[in-house]
Parts: structure tokens; C-alpha cells; sequence
């Protein structure tokens, strides 16, 4: 496995770095506060070709593959998180599924604008009795006429009250389980869609986590996402792919915790000495950095896996399980660190520690990671 990087690649990681920390990180704790997010610096993120990085040229986007994306959202992360949460949402949920199973109709409309940044994409797959065990989802699709009608509830759609396309899943026959479960595209605007709560959070803030109801909502047989009932399946590979984004996520936060960390204990002094002369604080750094670089190996193979076209889904559950365990562990660690700093908020490291947390819950939690990854494992 070869991970010298290309021209390309280290052009697309240069581009993130700095945008990450000339606009995003000097802003950080202004996003955090506000709760939201700037859609101005989203747009701009698609001029730099960020939002479209998977999506191929063709459709508007710079054609590039996962080990690219990877690469960048590892430095956005270290940036903000909640706008390193629409590259992700852009180049993996949303445009993964209709570059995959949409119609060349579907993709000419659909892609272009969200590869840009003109217009934001979501996806909607969660429901409030229905998170973990996704095939239980209970919002509907009835056949009317060419199309269908929805009805039912989403919760915890990121960024779905700003989203003009929303790849939504429904049921079109609750007795087949999951193999009625079938993807449709609603457009924002449709009567009978709403946004409903938005959600506060612990961390992720200016990311809207957003509540969505669908009350007679029309889709045109056009915006079916793939063939009837199988969405399930459109869903977990769409899922699959997304958690090598969060363990880039969650790589680009302990890389950044840890920086503040080192940065810190190489300044601060206590007793007459600097913190890194201390054993105990050596030791903390010793670990957060081999954790680290633990982690980089494992979301690089699952991306460089997954770019070739070779089986990835062992490795994406194995990187996002133990980048994001990690990523809490190290933000920890760099708290300590800094000790009563680390907590105060203009020290950054106690928003990383917050945003660390979710990242071994969304896209399949720390525990479902483990069912995939023994289920891959005892397969033969």
C-alpha cells in the first residue's frame, strides 16, 4: 500500500489546511457560540473545489478520489468541525447514492450545484424509533398515479433546514421490512415538507441537526434514488463509505488538540520547568501522538481501499471505530494538559473534546462498528 501522495492530492490537502486555518479556526469559537454555520465560507468551499471532491468532473465536481477527500477533511476538521460536517455530507451521503444508483438525468440535475456549493444537499435516514436498527423506519411512501406520497418523520438530518435536495427513505410496504425501504429526492419546497426542531447540542453547534416532516409530500417517480426497495441497502453503503469520512473527522480533531497541547506544554512553565520536562506530561504526549498516527494508518487504508475499488467495509468500520475512540481519548489528554486552561473555551481544546464525543455515535455507533467488524470477521 503505497501512500506517497500525488501532486493532485497534496495540492487538494494544501488547499484544505489553509482555508482551514485562515477562515476557519480564527472563527471557530464565533461559529461554536453563534451556533451556525457561515454560508458564505460554504460557498466559497465549493470554488476551491472542497464540496465536490468525489464527484466527477462531468457532474462539477474535481473528479478526485476518497484518499483525496480523506486528506482534506482531516485538515478542515482541524478548522471546524460543523462546516468539515457539509464537505463530508456533500462528497459521501448525498452524492455517493446518486453517483452510484441515480439516472444520468438525476446526476446532471442533482450534482453540479451541490459540487459548487449553490445549493446544499441532505440525508435523511433516521427516525425517532428507529436510529440504530435502521431498517425499522416507519415514514412511508404510498403509490399515487407515476409517483409517491410520504408521510412520516426524520430526526437528526444534518443540515436539513438549509438543504434544497433531501435523499429521504421510505417504506413502500412495512410487511417486507426492509426490503421495501426504497430512496426517494425531495425537494425543498414541496407542500406538505417542513423543518421542525433543530437541535442543541453538545458539540457540532454551527452543524443544524434538524428535525423533518413529510405530511403528504408528493415525489415524482423521477426522484426515485435506484430501484424500489432498495434503499436499505443504497442507505448502508451510503453509511459505509461515510464512516471513513468520520474517522478522518475525528483524526483532523485529535491532530489539532494534540497541536494545542504540545504547543502549550512547551510554553507554560510551573515549579521552574516547562510542562514537556514532566514525565507524566511526556508521557500523555506519547501517547496522543502514537494514538494518532494509529488511527491516520487505519483511515488512509480504508479511503486508499475504497479509491481502488477493493473490499473496504472491514476497513471502514475498524478506522471509524478506533479514529473516533481516539479522537476522545486525546482531546482528554490535551484537557489535562492544559489542566484549568483546557477548560476555558478561548483554549479551544475543551470544543474539540466536545465535538470528539459524537463522532462514535453518528454513522453507526462504537458498538455497531464492533457487530460489523465481528460479523466481517466470522463470515468464513
Amino acid at each position: 500500500m503505497d501512500f506517497a501522495l500525488s501532486e493532485d492530492e497534496k495540492l487538494i490537502q494544501e488547499t484544505a489546511r489553509e482555508f482551514a486555518q485562515k477562515k476557519l479556526f480564527p472563527r471557530a469559537l464565533e461559529f461554536d457560540a453563534q451556533e451556525k454555520l457561515d454560508l458564505n465560507l460554504i460557498r466559497e468551499m465549493g470554488e476551491l473545489g472542497l464540496l465536490g471532491i468525489t464527484i466527477p468532473e462531468r457532474y462539477g465536481g474535481a473528479g478526485m478520489d476518497y484518499l483525496a477527500y480523506a486528506l482534506a477533511v482531516e485538515q478542515l476538521a482541524q478548522g471546524c468541525s460543523s462546516h468539515t460536517a457539509v464537505v463530508e455530507l456533500h462528497n459521501s451521503l448525498y452524492a455517493g447514492p446518486i453517483l452510484t444508483h441515480g439516472t444520468e438525468e438525476q446526476k446532471q440535475k442533482y450534482l453540479p450545484d451541490i459540487a459548487i456549493g449553490r445549493k446544499l444537499g441532505a440525508f435523511a435516514l433516521t427516525e425517532p424509533n428507529a436510529g440504530s436498527d435502521a431498517a425499522g423506519l416507519e415514514t412511508t411512501a404510498r403509490k399515487e398515479g407515476d409517483g409517491y406520497v410520504l408521510n412520516g418523520t426524520k430526526i437528526y438530518a444534518t443540515d436539513g433546514n438549509l438543504a434544497d435536495f433531501i435523499l429521504t427513505f421510505a417504506t413502500v410496504d412495512k410487511s417486507k421490512g426492509y426490503k421495501g425501504i426504497t430512496c426517494f429526492l425531495v425537494e425543498r419546497g414541496t407542500p406538505g415538507f417542513s423543518v421542525g426542531t433543530i437541535e442543541k447540542k453538545m458539540g457540532f453547534k454551527a452543524s443544524p441537526t434538524t428535525e423533518l416532516h413529510y405530511q403528504d409530500v408528493d415525489v415524482p417517480k423521477e426522484n426515485i434514488i435506484g430501484p424500489i426497495g432498495k434503499g436499505f441497502s443504497i442507505a448502508l453503503e451510503a453509511l459505509d463509505g461515510g464512516r471513513i469520512s468520520i474517522g478522518c473527522q475525528a483524526l483532523g480533531i485529535a491532530q489539532a488538540a494534540f497541536n494545542l497541547a504540545l504547543k502549550y506544554s512547551q510554553e507554560r512553565k510551573q515549579f521552574g520547568k516547562f510542562l514537556s520536562q514532566f514525565q507524566a506530561i511526556r508521557f500523555m504526549l506519547a501517547d496522543m501522538v502514537t494514538d494518532i498516527s494509529a488511527a491516520r494508518n487505519l483511515v488512509y487504508k480504508a479511503a486508499y481501499l475504497k479509491s481502488r475499488g477493493k473490499p473496504f467495509l472491514l476497513a471502514a468500520s475498524q478506522a471509524k471505530l478506533f479514529a473516533s475512540e481516539m479522537a476522545t481519548r486525546v482531546t482528554h489528554k490535551a484537557i489535562q494538559v492544559l489542566g484549568g486552561y483546557g477548560y476555558i473555551r478561548d483554549y479551544h481544546v475543551e470544543r474539540y473534546y466536545r465535538d470528539a464525543r459524537v463522532t462514535e455515535l453518528f454513522e453507526g455507533t462504537s458498538e455497531i462498528q464492533r457487530l460489523v467488524i465481528a460479523r466481517e470477521l466470522l463470515k468464513n
